[in-house]
């Protein structure tokens, strides 16, 4: 198949796709709106002279190219498809909201699947928010956020793990962990530059890449491994076009923490090859019989090449305020404040002023939430592994990620079936990047009594299934 797809520098070398051949036509290709790498082949999603979409993949073992057209069905049902840019039309959508527009056709389903506190914001944190409004906080912040904010989250994480940061130069607060994640793609990434990310992990990670113009290269992490980051993967990963490992621990969807030994190793990797460290630690007081391991408290020279990303929606249920926050070297917090200072100006006040009141008179609240959702947590487990269901035991966030094989069925076939025949929605894992076929992700933040009723209607879907 190599004579399919004409690179610049022959017809099997996977490096910059030139022309393809599509029903016996010779199509010139006029732009690369994505690529990127996984174990198993290298993918270019590209555009050609007459306005088609394709995706090329390319196995080296074999040598040989797969041509996938893109966007023919969709592009007729959306006319006006011409009108966005090709990086936007090339991301992929989201796996987890096929399940969710299903569900919300349906009365009595039981969700397993939306991954936020199903506890509303502890009552001192909203009547903070309150007293802002009254008080007329109603009008913007300096573009890094209040700065007694930045100071509580600047002692805040000196307190839990002892590193330190500057909170007028190395600290920002930004709209949630998702705008952190694209200011800093946006800050670091220039076209082309690759992003090794661990997979499965959370759906935007990847999409930021792309939109960055970034590369995003996924190395597969294995449930006989509990889940942890491989550091011989990460090594064989990188190019000379690497520049950023990204490491989420607790991750999102396996519930997996990372051990002290392997981040250690994967900092030692960054150091060794002058590589950044974006840490994704949303989850990091939503632990179980483990300690959080932080990123950028390994040591010093670690903390200058890392970019920790935390916030407030899961540890204190404040999902919808929507406030996050960034910290790192002084340089790379003030080049995503430039970015951030076009895009949205300054984090929501009344947010902020509830954020500071959760790091200061919160803690107590967040031990209950831990207690009760440990508590689900290993009814969830101990549940799924007596349905055949083997689930490894998850040590954070609130996910537990059991392997379906048992049913028979492909991750998506179970979650769809599942919906249908007994109303319990779950996520397919292959939504959540290599390494998550054949399982789904389950969240616990919902009621015991639901997580018991999900059980009993997963039970009998087992007796029809396994």
């Amino acid at each position: 198949m190599g004579e399919l797809v004409e690179c610049h520098s022959g017809f099997t070398y996977a490096d910059r796709p030139t022309a393809l051949t599509w029903k016996n036509q010779r199509l010139e290709i006029v732009e690369i709106p994505i690529q990127w790498r996984s174990p198993q082949a290298r993918h270019f999603r590209v555009r050609t002279n007459n306005g088609l979409e394709f995706e090329l993949s390319y196995q080296e073992e074999g040598d040989e190219w797969q041509i996938t057209q893109l966007l023919g069905d969709w592009m007729q049902e959306n006319p006006d498809s011409h009108r966005l840019s090709h990086r936007t039309v090339s991301l992929k959508p989201s796996g987890i909201r096929k399940f969710f527009d299903i569900a919300a056709t349906m009365k009595d389903v039981i969700s397993l699947g939306i991954g936020e506190p199903d506890f509303t914001t502890p009552e001192p944190i909203l009547e903070a928010g309150v007293r802002s409004l009254r008080a007329g906080e109603t009008h913007y912040t300096s573009n890094a956020g209040k700065l007694e904010l930045r100071q509580a989250v600047a002692g805040q994480l000196e307190r839990l793990y002892g590193v330190r940061y500057d909170p007028v130069h190395e600290i920002l607060i930004t709209v949630g962990v998702s705008e952190a994640l694209y200011l800093v793609m946006n800050a670091l990434l220039d076209p082309g530059d690759e992003v090794i990310i661990p997979t499965p992990c959370f759906v935007s990670y990847q999409a930021e890449v792309v939109l960055a113009g970034g590369v995003a290269v996924e190395i597969p992490s294995r449930p006989e491994n509990n889940f942890q980051l491989d550091p011989d993967q990460v090594r064989s990963a990188i190019t000379p076009r690497t520049k950023i490992i990204f490491i989420g621990y607790p991750n999102n969807p396996t519930g997996a923490v990372a051990s002290h030994e392997v981040l250690a190793e994967v900092a030692k990797i960054a150091e060794e090859h002058d590589l950044l460290i974006i840490s994704d630690e949303i989850y990091d007081r939503l632990v179980y019989n483990h300690r959080h391991v932080c990123v950028p408290a390994l040591d010093e020279s670690i903390r200058q090449r890392t970019i920790l990303l935390g916030g407030f929606s899961k540890d204190y249920a404040m999902t919808g305020w929507r406030i996050g926050y960034a910290c790192g070297p002084s340089e790379i917090i003030k080049g995503m404040t430039r970015i951030h200072q076009y895009t949205i100006m300054s984090a929501p006040t009344t947010a902020q002023d509830a954020a500071l009141i959760a790091l200061t008179g919160g803690e107590q609240y967040v031990q209950a939430m831990v207690a009760e959702y440990d508590r689900r947590r290993r009814l969830m487990v101990a549940g799924f592994n007596r349905l055949g269901l083997n689930t490894f035991e998850p040590h954070g966030a609130f996910y537990a990620f059991p392997n379906i094989g048992a049913s028979g069925m492909e991750d998506e076939m179970f979650a769809e079936k599942l919906l249908r025949e007994e109303e319990v929605a779950v996520v397919p894992g292959n939504a959540f990047g290599p390494g998550g076929e054949g399982f789904v992700r389950c969240c616990y933040a919902t009621t015991y009594e639901k997580i018991e009723e999900a059980l009993s209607r997963m039970e009998k879907f087992m007796n029809r299934h396994g």
